[in-house]
């Protein structure tokens, strides 16, 4: 934000969760807005409103109205840290003149590598209108606040021998989950299970199953963390101080067919990863982290069980992949300063 201060920002969101957040992040430094519904005159009205001097885009929310309405007012549209799976592009072919009308509407896309731009040429991006730049995402700065919640909640927690995290989570995932860690409890009684949901709407349903099956597990927001086997993570933005604190992290939306999610977080606090088999979103990050140790794929809840045991009974296992996890965020970063650069042409003033 400091390289482009004197320009008034405006961060724009799609749901409730996504305005808390970008509230807690940036607090008034930026002006903060729901996008509307890309309809011809809500988009229209929201231009005509804010006038843009450019428009960025993360990721891939390739909005039709909003990208056709922004050429035709001759404002640039600039895609970053962009990606786009094989399932994705399958999904934009079968409305081929429509997205290659769109592709021809960005000014500038900055990829995570090669075969993802590779994906928008297939769709009409130019050679002109994309880079290669890397992955944002392993541009991961970890603040001293961070640092020393981390710390404290290890210390509360020093009395187990093995904590885990099962971090963004999702319904189909809870019940094997919950089912791994009593089974770990078996063999090892001082084990502490994290739990934290992707949507905090899975607070309440995560809460009533431990209930029903009479699990014993505290609530993180209650702060009563003494000598139960599962904490649930009942708050949002607080997954680096778990992450933190333990010794190891299953990323979710993996053990069902999701896609999965970002495991940099936690490979950034150097601790290891584990993954089920759909991590198909994540394809620019989980290979380089599974061919370096960093990361363990799990085809299923028996294999995670195993792994679980693996990095519970060897600690020092558990240590060096979570540094090698660590490796693979530090060769990787950089991509914000590249990106930065590249729109800094764009939004001189």
């Amino acid at each position: 934000m400091a390289k482009f201060s004197e320009h008034s920002i405006t961060i724009t969101c799609n749901t409730p969760t996504g305005s808390e957040q970008i509230a807690k992040i940036f607090g008034n430094s930026v002006q903060q807005l729901y996008l509307p519904l890309d309809f011809h005159g809500s988009v229209k009205r929201f231009l005509n409103k804010l006038q843009p001097a450019a428009i960025i885009i993360l990721e891939t929310e390739l909005w039709p109205n909003l990208i056709l309405q922004a050429k035709q007012r001759q404002i640039p549209v600039l895609v970053v840290n962009a990606r786009l799976s094989e399932k994705s592009l399958k999904g934009y072919q079968l409305f081929g003149p429509l997205s290659r009308e769109l592709m021809r509407s960005i000014t500038l896309l900055a990829g995570h590598n090669q075969a993802d731009v590779e994906r928008f040429k297939r769709l009409g991006l130019e050679d002109s209108q994309s880079s290669v730049v890397g992955s944002i995402k392993f541009d991961i700065q970890l603040s001293e606040q961070v640092k020393h919640s981390a710390q404290q909640l290890k210390q509360a927690i020093n009395n187990y021998d093995f904590v885990w995290v099962a971090g963004s989570t999702h319904p189909g995932e809870h019940e094997q989950i919950i089912a791994a860690h009593k089974l770990l409890c078996s063999s090892r009684k001082k084990s502490l299970l994290i739990i934290a949901p992707r949507h905090p709407e899975q607070f309440d349903p995560i809460a009533a199953l431990l209930s029903d099956e009479d699990i014993a597990f505290a609530r993180w927001s209650s702060r009563d963390l003494v000598d139960q086997p599962i904490l649930l993570a009942d708050t949002m933005g607080e997954m680096l101080t778990f992450f933190g604190a333990a010794n190891c992290a299953f990323i979710g939306g993996s053990l069902i067919d999701r896609g999965g999610h970002n495991p940099l977080e936690a490979a950034a606090l150097g601790i290891p990863v584990i993954t089920g088999p759909s991590y198909y979103n994540f394809q620019h990050i989980f290979p380089q982290l599974i061919a370096n140790n960093g990361c363990t794929k799990v085809n299923d809840y028996s294999a995670l069980c195993n792994q679980l045991a693996v990095y519970a009974n060897s600690p020092e296992q558990a240590r060096l992949d979570g540094k090698e996890a660590l490796k693979i965020v530090q060769s990787n970063s950089g991509a914000i300063e590249k990106t930065l650069s590249m729109l800094e042409p764009h939004l001189s003033t």
